[in-house]
């Protein structure tokens, strides 16, 4: 086509001065409810089941943003908008994730203390931003980092062994009543919220 006003049809191949004219990505974010016993890794080489098993085939094109590991379940966030998965996860906006834990032996108000004073790792020492006793052998804790396997770190570096680890929040995120295993796209008002705390 080379008149001026001409209409292309959605599968006509367009280029200009020989080069070719992409169509705008269509943004996708989607809430996955990721069970225990998967891996957030596009393809295993131990050939463990992966969160894109579980997905529609049309969503295998996104990424995590930030990983759950193989034990761990709960919310996990894909998405292909790039810079909004760079400032989620960076350290610098320091956006809130919260767990659920469940140790052994049982954890107690003290522990609640020491994690909220700061515990020393490897890498530098982790502090959560709230941390409180539930009830028998769980508690509930809040980190704005996201280094790898951090809660289990902190949690071991204090003597205790965690048995379950599940996020229940992401940012303004909660699971709320998606069922494990399964995903649903964020609405219009959650991906504005989920800007507006990284400030994009």
């Amino acid at each position: 086509m080379t008149q001026l006003g001409s209409q292309a049809e959605p599968t006509d191949r367009i280029e200009i001065d020989g080069e070719l004219i992409s169509a705008p990505l269509r943004l996708r974010h989607v809430l996955f409810n990721k069970p225990e016993h998967i891996v957030c890794t596009r393809n295993d080489p131990e050939g463990r089941p992966t969160v894109y098993d579980l997905l529609f085939e049309s969503d295998h094109g996104l990424h995590t943003v930030g990983r759950l590991d193989f034990e761990s379940c709960g919310l996990l966030l894909l998405t292909n908008e790039g810079e909004l998965t760079h400032r989620l996860t960076h350290p610098r906006w320091e956006v809130p994730k919260t767990y659920r834990v469940g140790t052994k032996p049982w954890p107690n108000a003290e522990l609640m203390r020491r994690l909220r004073a700061g515990v020393e790792l490897e890498d530098g020492p982790a502090r959560a931003t709230s941390a409180r006793y539930l009830a028998f052998d769980t508690c509930e804790l809040t980190l704005t980092e996201g280094r790898n396997r951090e809660v289990r770190r902190m949690f071991e570096a204090l003597g205790l062994e965690v048995l379950y680890l599940c996020r229940l929040s992401y940012g303004p995120l909660t699971l709320g009543h998606l069922k494990p295993g399964k995903a649903r796209p964020l609405r219009t008002e959650e991906v504005e919220r989920l800007r507006a705390v990284v400030e994009l």
